[in-house]
């Protein structure tokens, strides 16, 4: 196997992934006659080497397996994925993203396939609580409070820390078929949406969530890091200052 390049689920770091990293195994499943044909599982497992994760994720694969001249399995054809650990594709979001919106975004994903409707319902309850958290707007309906974001990019006073590019992002997934109704309605009323359309609103508020929480916390830490030193330069100054005069 060949080396590849991969990024933990657990701690987010990218790395080249070796062969002594890497567990594959394909097997045969033999139950005799059944409505699925040739069957067989996959089994993938992939060690993190960051030494303050070293966490496992796990992957299985079923489906029709496809033999060779010596009985060997050559392919599977997948029929059903499923994430062993961890549960979903979510990613770790950091501790200054208010908790109710982070547990709202990882609770849609992890049933975003077994249940896209509920996922969907959740990401868009998750979109109006960054919206009043992050951009202190509140309505009764989550299409009014875009639609006032919109407005105030109009008349020339968006919100801080908020691109119009985002705001566009945000408008086009409103359109997109069943999310346009969800935004439309009360975010408690469930509708039914494709597991596509819901990993389309997940993936929504992942770049929001880099956009407007991460890199305002990257913003803070470089003025804090510019006043620091600029106050360290000022002590220095003055105890220069001071012993120039004794």
């Amino acid at each position: 196997m060949s080396e590849f390049n991969w990024a933990c689920p657990f701690c987010n770091r990218h790395q080249t992934v070796s062969e002594k990293k890497c567990h594959v195994r394909d097997y045969g499943i033999y139950v005799g006659d059944n409505a699925d044909g040739d069957i067989g599982g996959r089994i993938l497992a992939i060690g993190c080497s960051n030494i303050e994760c070293k966490k496992v994720e796990v992957r299985f694969i079923y489906g029709n397996i496809q033999y060779g001249k010596n009985h060997d399995i050559i392919s599977i054809e997948e029929i059903k994925h499923i994430r062993v650990t961890p549960e979903s594709s979510a990613k770790i979001l950091p501790d200054y993203i208010p908790a109710p919106i982070a547990q709202d975004y990882y609770e849609a994903c992890r049933i975003v396939n077994l249940s896209p409707k509920a996922s969907a319902t959740l990401a868009r309850r998750c979109l109006q609580g960054m919206i009043r958290n992050f951009c202190s707007i509140s309505k009764s309906r989550l299409v009014d409070e875009i639609s006032e974001i919109k407005k105030r990019f109009d008349t020339g006073n968006g919100v801080k820390g908020v691109s119009e590019e985002s705001v566009d992002a945000i408008d086009a997934v409103r359109k997109i078929g069943n999310i346009g109704a969800h935004m439309e309605k009360d975010i408690n009323v469930i509708i039914d949406v494709e597991p596509e359309e819901a990993s389309i609103l997940i993936n929504l508020l992942e770049s929001l969530f880099d956009e407007w929480y991460i890199a305002r916390h990257k913003r803070e830490e470089r003025f804090a890091q510019v006043t620091r030193i600029a106050m360290q330069k000022e002590e220095q100054k003055r105890a220069s200052l001071s012993t120039s005069q004794d």
